[in-house]
């Protein structure tokens, strides 16, 4: 069944079995179209085409995201995960689908909004503060300068990040193998400044990091080795870093950019791609760095840079 099919009858439903008033079933049709005609839009269908098993939580996801970025309110965006609750809700009950994707999408809390695409200068002012502290030679701050600098490079995932071996690391011709969803593999490059941080990572402080861990594992005999001799990105005790680890060092640095907004776990990946559809990139050269199997999800970005191409202009020209 596809979504628009699904869409006349839940709206028929509202009117005949649940009795709503026309305003508020106006107000869940205006929502739900806008979420159908996304939903086409990424699973390159007509109108109405894209089947009801295309509502899965990332596509949900990346709907909020997109319509934040158009400029809506949270206060729309709350209402509008509520309108796709009860949709969903009802295709579940009614045996249209076999998990309820909306059931675990988060309601946009009132005073914040979805992550936001950060400014050239606010990249700069991070990378510059890490710079500083990674001067000292302390491993870790060097660590959290090559892990900035590789995410905004690249704009991989951060699940992907932590993922990393060193064999996955090419400092000759400046690119990482990536594994992504579906266990599919990519290529995908970085600049100097990365390779600089990463370089610097690889051979200066994570041997340090290793070997400040593997001291007391040495000292114990009955202990077994420390894990993580294969990951690229490793923690005080020598361990493969997690998700959560890179998410706090993302929300911290974040939440001294004054005017960065709200944070979330993909800052950084949104900021990435937009800032290279900006510089002119191919629409299809920025899907294969995202790893993203439709060329439709990567086309949110084009929306995002063309708003900022609206706002500069509107800001720059006289006669805006």
């Amino acid at each position: 069944m596809n979504v628009d099919a699904a869409l006349d009858e839940f709206v028929r439903h509202l009117r005949s079995e649940r009795g709503l008033s026309p305003h508020t079933i106006s107000a869940y049709e205006s929502d739900l179209r806008s979420l159908l005609s996304f939903l086409s839009t990424r699973e390159q269908k007509a109108d109405g085409g894209a089947a009801v098993d295309a509502i899965t939580l990332d596509a949900l996801r990346d709907w909020l995201w997109a319509e934040s970025q158009a400029g809506l309110t949270n206060k729309s965006l709350a209402r509008r995960t509520s309108s796709v609750r009860g949709f969903t809700s009802w295709l579940a009950r009614t045996n249209k689908i076999t998990q309820d994707a909306g059931s675990r999408l988060k309601t946009p809390k009132p005073g914040s909004s979805l992550p936001r695409v950060l400014t050239h200068n606010a990249v700069t002012e991070i990378l510059d503060g890490l710079s500083a502290e990674a001067v000292g030679g302390e491993p870790l701050a060097i660590r959290d300068l090559a892990i900035i600098e590789l995410l905004y490079a690249s704009g991989i995932r951060v699940s992907e990040l932590v993922g990393l071996d060193v064999d996955d690391l090419n400092l000759t011709d400046n690119t990482v193998r990536v594994t992504g969803k579906g266990s599919k593999e990519r290529v995908v490059p970085f600049g100097i400044p990365a390779a600089r941080a990463l370089h610097r990572y690889v051979t200066e402080a994570r041997p340090t990091i290793r070997a400040e861990a593997e001291a007391p594992v040495l000292a114990n005999a009955e202990r077994e080795t420390i894990s993580g001799a294969a990951a690229v990105f490793i923690g005080r005790r020598g361990s493969r870093i997690n998700v959560r680890t890179v998410y706090q060092l993302v929300a911290k640095l974040l939440a001294d950019i004054p005017g960065a907004g709200p944070i979330g776990p993909h800052t950084l990946r949104h900021t990435a791609a937009t800032h290279v559809l900006d510089g002119g990139a191919d629409l299809r050269i920025v899907q294969e760095m995202l790893g993203h199997s439709s060329l439709a999800t990567t086309q949110v970005y084009t929306h995002v840079s063309k708003e900022r191409l609206k706002e500069s202009y509107q800001r720059a020209h006289p006669r805006a």
